[in-house]
């Protein structure tokens, strides 16, 4: 089955507090989107590899490549206003029956949680990587909070894994500002969401405590 993954890289993080979009942000030795694609390479050589960039930062990111002799092979996609016009712009490239989406800024994705997510979605269709809650949670109201079982709830990581198919029908819907990921999407279709358990290392880079928590991650695997 050949496998595509779109990396979104759409985002200029505005709580990060940088001058650059936090995917081209130095971690370690190599810009946070190379250590990202590489992930994904490393686990199969032959994914499709599609990047979705802001159309101003497309020669910035060439330029990045060059300077680190980054040579992994990969397709640039423009991205658009939001999240979802990026992804149904770069589904117009995928060739893949799996579809893997993954966030550019979760450099730590293991390869252990891209297999189960393959696995997951061969099997059943979709795949979305998820861990349980650990911390207690209260829902919050006007004058009072209450409560909540986390076991009922669940913390939702990417690569999302759809069968492509099920995926363009899901990306011929309107956007919405609710969508807020793929399965929200898949499931306006009336489509089960199914989980595979993601690693806890596969965190978002949001701001810069993420980025240090990454430094140290990254600096544990390459000792």
């Amino acid at each position: 089955m050949k496998l595509t993954v779109i990396i979104t890289a759409g985002g200029i993080g505005k709580r990060m507090g940088s001058d650059i979009p936090k995917q081209f942000l130095l971690l370690q030795t190599k810009p946070v989107l190379m250590h990202t694609i590489q992930q994904f390479y490393d686990y199969n050589d032959d994914f499709e590899i599609i990047v979705s960039l802001p159309v101003e930062y497309i020669e910035f990111w060439k330029d990045l490549c060059f300077k680190y002799n980054f040579v992994i092979e990969h397709s640039i996609v423009e991205g658009g206003r939001e999240r979802y016009h990026s992804i149904k712009n770069a589904l117009k490239e995928a060739n893949g029956d799996l579809v893997f989406v993954h966030d550019a800024v979760r450099p730590l994705v293991s390869k252990e949680t891209i297999r189960k997510a393959e696995d997951c979605a061969t099997q059943f269709g979709s795949a979305i990587p998820a861990l349980p809650l650990k911390d207690s949670l209260r829902k919050k109201a006007m004058t009072d909070s209450k409560h909540v079982n986390r076991a009922e709830f669940w913390t939702v990581q990417t690569p999302q894994v759809f069968l492509k198919n099920t995926l363009e029908n899901a990306y011929k819907l309107p956007f919405s500002s609710e969508i807020t990921d793929d399965a929200s999407l898949i499931e306006r279709l009336g489509e089960n969401i199914y989980l595979s358990e993601g690693n806890e290392e596969n965190i978002k880079l949001t701001t810069p405590f993420d980025m240090k928590v990454a430094e140290f991650l990254v600096g544990k695997l390459m000792d």
